[in-house]
């Protein structure tokens, strides 16, 4: 079958695959997900491996798109606004979920140190949509409620760049290699400042050139094009596409008085990319891998709940929060939603060894926590007391 009627095909099923997800109050990457299993090799084999290899440009694509929109989201004046307890929060949680998967990974299972590495660096992610919109949906309000919001945006971006800065780490490491070792350190430090540096000098360009476009389809061309130029001048340099990206999206939201008008069309233009990427990421998936990975999955979600609870829970209280958010903003920061499926595609193309296990455990977390997500997101702002605004304001 030619490739762009399967195209048409992954795009139609995915597509009715989502809407069906969203009528079961799931979000509608949970049905892009399934159905990629479905069409994949490891089912019908619609989508052959060889399809994927020659689809894997679509990926690169989202991805960079992705990281581009995640960087715009760390505005400094808005951090400014929220004060340090939201900053001591966020680096707790990320660094408590980071340790406690690093620890149980490489020293209580004897993983690899890559794979412990980059497992532990995509537990730092978290997506509370569904948290979200339960709590939009029971109208919540209260000390957690208004916690969660920019600790989840903060986490957002600071789980991506642990993440990036550990696959620069892990694609210097040789077998046998010392982490500790001067051409270890020095090559991962002179790939995420080289990334950074890249991503920096083009966000400066894209902010001077985007003033001169005409009007919103001329802005959006020009940007997708730098962002396309990130990435691949960050591959052709050896550097890494997530941060220059990532470092961009930041520099233009911060130097761009009206950066609304670019993202705005980027919105408009990533649906079907990102419908085809998900779906494609589940196709990726190989079945006989998750009975492989089963108790290794369990033990990084595990792993995973107990270290966001224990870093949020000292995160909180090193920043004298109230109680309820002590006890009840890591319950919250629970979910592990698209972006940690993204992060293991991204793994597919620097360390495809060990990326098959890593994709699989990335797409079972996503769809059990895709159920579970609304129900552990009730419980935490009913135990809150902040359903219909139940609790006390924040102080």
């Amino acid at each position: 079958m030619d490739v762009i009627l399967k195209l048409a095909i992954i795009a139609l099923a995915g597509c009715l695959a989502g809407k069906l997800a969203k009528k079961i109050k799931l979000s509608n990457i949970f049905g892009f997900l399934l159905v990629g299993l479905v069409l994949g090799p490891s089912c019908f084999n619609l989508i052959s491996h060889q399809d994927l290899a020659s689809l894997s440009i679509i990926g690169e694509i989202a991805l960079s798109i992705l990281f581009f929109k995640i960087g715009s989201e760390f505005v400094v004046r808005d951090m400014r606004k929220l004060g340090r307890s939201f900053a001591i929060i966020t680096l707790a949680e990320v660094a408590g979920a980071v340790l406690v998967v690093f620890s149980v990974l490489y020293f209580g299972l004897r993983q690899e140190l890559v794979f412990s590495l980059i497992m532990a660096s995509m537990a730092a992610v978290t997506t509370p949509t569904a948290t979200i919109m339960v709590m939009r949906q029971f109208r919540s309000d209260g000390p957690v409620t208004r916690t969660l919001i920019p600790v989840a945006a903060l986490d957002g971006v600071l789980g991506v760049f642990v993440f990036g800065v550990i696959v620069s780490i892990a694609r210097q490491l040789s077998p046998g290699a010392d982490l500790a070792s001067w051409p270890v350190v020095a090559g991962f430090v002179l790939e995420v400042l080289g990334s950074m540096a890249l991503g920096a000098v083009l966000g400066l360009l894209l902010t001077m050139i985007g003033k001169s476009a005409g009007d919103s389809d001329e802005l959006l061309v020009m940007t997708v094009a730098m962002i396309l130029a990130s990435a691949g001048m960050a591959r052709a340099l050896s550097l890494s596409p997530l941060l220059a990206n990532l470092v961009m999206g930041t520099v233009l939201v911060n130097l761009t008085q009206n950066s609304n008008r670019v993202f705005f069309g980027l919105h408009q233009f990533t649906p079907p990319i990102y419908l085809l990427f998900f779906t494609l990421a589940g196709a990726g998936v190989e079945a006989g891998v998750f009975l492989s990975i089963a108790a290794l999955g369990l033990a990084y979600m595990l792993a995973r709940a107990a270290g966001k609870l224990l870093g949020a829970w000292l995160g909180s209280k090193g920043a004298a929060a109230e109680p309820t958010v002590q006890k009840y903003l890591g319950v919250a920061l629970l979910p592990q939603g698209g972006l940690s499926v993204a992060l293991a595609v991204l793994v597919h193309y620097h360390l495809p060894v060990i990326s098959p296990a890593v994709l699989a455990i990335a797409v079972c977390s996503v769809l059990v926590y895709e159920v579970t997500g609304p129900l552990i997101a009730k419980t935490a702002i009913r135990k809150a007391g902040e359903i219909r605004g139940m609790a006390s304001t924040i102080s």
